[in-house]
């Protein structure tokens, strides 16, 4: 299988498709945003409503990454808990971030509400799963941190869990209230749809080619047209591609994989997430379970679906939906597909301080709710000139050794986990 996005249920099912067309001569604008995912559209819809002038362009179609096939769970903070990352950031800094990505999901579903993005939201909260009882000692650990620092999350016993979940699988789990899920292709271009509606200038199929500085100015190249603008804003994230004249931040490139079943009938849907909490569990090499809104569902893992151990990955798929919810033993997957997630070395997302710009990457897994939030609050830096607004201070160097040999390497874990797990 390859990373064609049209393999997703989310590009079957996407009701948001912005009008679009390649960029021809040449622009000039306040800003220009290279990448159309959920952090460019954002800031292009942030700095086009402070009434600045941009241009975003995106190499293929608006959310054609991540941001277009990632599981859909909008939640509230990152994967690493408060006091993780306090200790890589400090604690003033560390509970500012984690302050500002507790209110992400407010961001994204303000957002859906007021641009009547189609986007499938729902906010009954995320299950933070036990795949095993010691996985009950990891989510006490995170209840506690959070609840310190004043989030609304409760912990839920075995069977308070089992019944939300549908499964007697489940060990016990990490309720947070303030989380939901979305069709994330759909927000995707629910964004860019709004951002064009507030003056912004979007054009799809236009790849970077080169990008200088001229008198003051960022020149960007593309194939059959070329943008001048003041400010800057990289948001390839996992997607980056080659441009003369940049060089995109390196990260480790770990992928993930989901296959959706056909709707589940009424009565299996009254039993398995009768809620619609989005999920996701406590194991080392995890794994993710919800439903959209015509009741079908949807099960990932690490993983990537376009190389030998593809059919180990598949293979587990089947076994796992079995495993967890043994009444679906033996139903098809409809439609699978993977994408890439941009992890640093810290488990942290970076910005990254520019000429008159920012680069921001890195979310880790958590795209929905950090990417928006840095790309609103980058293009409101930016437009203001107050870089106080940023989400975490701007740094000026990166660097991330043997990261592709640290990205095979969660690859081949995965594989051989999938191989052995969840069998009878």
């Amino acid at each position: 299988m390859t990373s064609d996005l049209t393999t997703s249920l989310w590009h079957q099912t996407c009701q948001e498709n912005p009008a679009s067309s390649v960029l021809t001569g040449e622009v000039t604008a306040d800003l220009v945003v290279i990448g159309g995912g959920y952090t460019g559209c954002s800031a292009a819809l942030k700095a086009a409503e402070m009434g600045a002038s941009v241009c975003l362009i995106e190499a293929e179609v608006f959310g054609h990454g991540g941001s277009g096939r990632n599981v859909g769970l909008v939640n509230a903070g990152l994967w690493l808990p408060p006091e993780d990352i306090n200790t890589r950031l400090g604690p003033v800094k560390g509970n500012a971030l984690s302050q500002a990505l507790g209110k992400a999901p407010d961001l994204v579903y303000g957002l859906i509400e007021r641009h009547g993005i189609s986007c499938e939201p729902v906010r009954n909260g995320t299950l933070h799963c036990a795949h095993a009882p010691s996985g009950m000692q990891d989510l006490q650990r995170r209840a506690d941190q959070l609840q310190s620092i004043g989030a609304p999350v409760r912990l839920l016993d075995a069977a308070q869990a089992q019944s939300r979940v549908g499964s007697k699988a489940i060990h016990g789990a990490l309720f947070d209230p303030r989380a939901g899920t979305i069709q994330p292709l759909g927000f995707a271009r629910g964004l860019a749809r709004a951002a064009t509606a507030a003056g912004a200038q979007l054009y799809d199929q236009t790849p970077a080619t080169a990008i200088n500085r001229n008198n003051g100015h960022w020149q960007v190249t593309t194939p059959k047209g070329s943008i001048r603008a003041k400010y800057l804003v990289m948001a390839t994230n996992g997607y980056a591609r080659a441009i003369t004249g940049y060089d995109a931040p390196v990260i480790v490139p770990v992928h993930y994989f989901q296959g959706a079943t056909a709707p589940l009938s009424p009565a299996q849907q009254a039993q398995i997430l009768p809620g619609l909490e989005g999920c996701w569990d406590s194991a080392l090499v995890m794994s993710s379970w919800r439903m959209d809104q015509q009741g079908r569902l949807i099960i990932g893992a690490m993983g990537a679906l376009d190389h030998f151990g593809s059919s180990i990955h598949q293979s587990w798929l089947t076994r796992k939906m079995a495993a967890v919810f043994p009444a679906l033993t033996g139903a098809k997957f409809e439609s699978q597909w993977f994408g890439r997630i941009a992890m640093t070395q810290e488990y942290l997302p970076k910005v990254g301080k520019l000429e008159d710009g920012y680069v921001s990457f890195g979310y880790s897994g958590r795209g929905i709710g950090p990417g928006t939030l840095f790309g609103h609050k980058i293009a409101e830096a930016l437009i203001s000139g107050d870089e106080s607004l940023l989400p975490l201070p701007a740094s000026t160097g990166h660097s991330l050794p043997f990261a592709r040999l640290r990205g095979a390497y969660y690859e081949a874990g995965a594989t051989l986990t999938h191989l052995v797990k969840d069998r009878i």
